[in-house]
């Protein structure tokens, strides 16, 4: 099988990792309730979506 010459150095391994790191998820605010959500998606607490509700909201 075919074996590598050299060790690959810290540096050149990192390179090459430089597009494995996470993303940050996109958090939005809700304009009705204020509360983070994600976007283009239904706000649970107050069950609108696009100045219309679409879900009946949750109730404590």
């Amino acid at each position: 099988m075919p074996v590598p010459k050299r060790r690959t150095g810290k540096t050149k391994k990192r390179m090459r990792r430089s597009h494995h790191g996470l993303t940050p998820v996109n958090v939005t605010e809700c304009p009705d309730s204020g509360e983070a959500k994600l976007p283009h998606r239904v706000c649970l607490k107050t069950g609108f979506y696009k100045g219309r509700v679409v879900v009946k909201p949750e109730t404590d």
